[in-house]
């Protein structure tokens, strides 16, 4: 239980220590997450451009973008 102890209270650094963990921590969570937010954001608004498009200008952009093949397939797991 002393190791434990010691390893938490880090010769009396730990508090900052944790406290700087804590917040890289919760910082790289919140960047992650709005990003990600961000990323399903851009994926809605390319997939209701790419239904507005005819048949033919939708193949055709489907041949030339493997991210758009990507989004399509993903939009289509999902739903």
């Amino acid at each position: 239980m002393n190791i434990i102890s010691n390893f938490i209270t880090m010769n009396g650094y730990g508090l900052y220590v944790w406290l700087s963990f804590s917040i890289v921590f919760i910082s790289c969570a919140a960047v992650y997450l709005k990003t990600k937010k961000t990323l399903k954001k851009y994926e809605q608004e390319f997939l209701s451009e790419l239904q507005a498009l005819n048949v033919e200008e939708k193949n055709k952009a489907l041949e030339n973008s493997k991210i758009a093949q990507q989004i399509l397939a993903t939009s289509s797991k999902t739903s």
